[in-house]
């Protein structure tokens, strides 16, 4: 009696060693460098003045400090929260480094002052979502308004100006040749924000609050302290944001940024953020950032108005958010 003859089980090796290249090849990711380069393409065909390398180094100062606001904002979205308060502490950040630059305090102090004062910001914001458990998009609205409110207080219709000369370092500095100091800024954040996410404890946390709450702090992470800690992360990127701005404008005035929180909000969810939490990634939000910077620059060498800028952001943010929805009933 001859034994069975069984077969060799199928080859997938080769499947297997392919496959994380086709999920990069379909990924959002793999998606916006396309566009990316894309957008890069015909600004290059409409303007001539887009393909110089001083004019692509001032392009950069289009979502450099939005971004740096936006690498926090994903963790924060991601976790299921959101903070809309974000243009207005860069608003009243700005107003305290003017307030110490009055008072006679030197450039360390005043970054000092700018930060802090975001940090203050974002811990109000945490402690009445975390501590209290206040929806935070109705915190972040009413802070939104307090924020912004104070510094036309103090300021009115005035405006700070006179800070230092080394002070303008942060915002119209260069590293090496075009090379600004916002831009190495924005890539170590970048960086930095990347490796919190995506390869930290804390990162793990965040995607599992954003997933489930509830069954993250079944799980044992202290949910209402990752959201506090989020919503400093936050405040503190807006601090920072808030000394590159004012250093490159060279002065402080209560309307500065104002729109900023709906870009920010854009650039995340265009960055493939889940506007409901648990998924996203901060190299989708880099080049998000990268195409919104050269949008944004292509416009402005196109002459387009303002206001055009603004309905195609708008178009833009509820075109990202639909279009999974329709994806999914097609």
């Amino acid at each position: 009696m001859t034994a069975p003859v069984t077969k060799p089980a199928p080859r997938i090796v080769a499947d297997r060693l392919h496959s994380p290249l086709r999920r990069a090849l379909r990924s959002w990711e793999a998606i916006l460098l396309v566009v990316a380069i894309a957008v890069f393409i015909g600004n290059t065909l409409l303007s001539p003045y887009f393909l110089n390398a001083w004019n692509l180094s001032d392009a950069t100062f289009n979502f450099t400090e939005k971004a740096m606001i936006a690498f926090a904002m994903a963790m924060l979205i991601v976790a299921g929260e959101i903070d809309l308060s974000v243009a207005s502490i860069i608003a009243l950040a700005s107003t305290a480094m003017g307030l110490a630059m009055t008072a006679g305090a030197g450039v360390p102090v005043i970054v000092l002052v700018g930060i802090g004062t975001g940090l203050i910001c974002g811990a109000v914001n945490g402690v009445l979502v975390a501590g209290l458990g206040l929806p935070s998009i109705v915190v972040t609205i009413g802070t939104m308004s307090l924020f912004r409110g104070i510094a036309f207080i103090v300021l009115g219709d005035q405006a700070f100006t006179g800070y230092p000369p080394e002070f303008a370092y942060f915002g119209q500095g260069y590293v090496w040749w075009v090379i600004s100091f916002e831009l190495v800024l924005f890539a170590a954040f970048a960086v930095i924000f990347w490796a919190v996410l995506h390869r930290s404890t804390f990162g793990r946390a965040v995607y599992a609050i954003g997933n489930n709450a509830t069954a993250a702090a079944f799980s044992g992470i202290r949910v209402q302290r990752v959201r506090f800690i989020l919503f400093l992360l936050t405040g503190v990127m807006s601090g920072v944001a808030a000394v590159c701005l004012t250093s490159r404008l060279g002065s402080t005035r209560p309307s500065i940024a104002t729109g900023w929180e709906l870009e920010v909000v854009t650039m995340v969810v265009l960055g493939g953020v889940n506007i409901l939490g648990g998924s996203g990634t901060i190299p989708g939000v880099v080049l998000a950032a990268v195409i919104m910077g050269m949008v944004t620059f292509g416009f402005g060498l196109l002459n387009v108005p303002g206001i055009v800028m603004s309905i195609f952001l708008g178009a833009l943010l509820i075109g990202v958010i639909a279009l999974p929805r329709l994806l999914r009933r097609g």
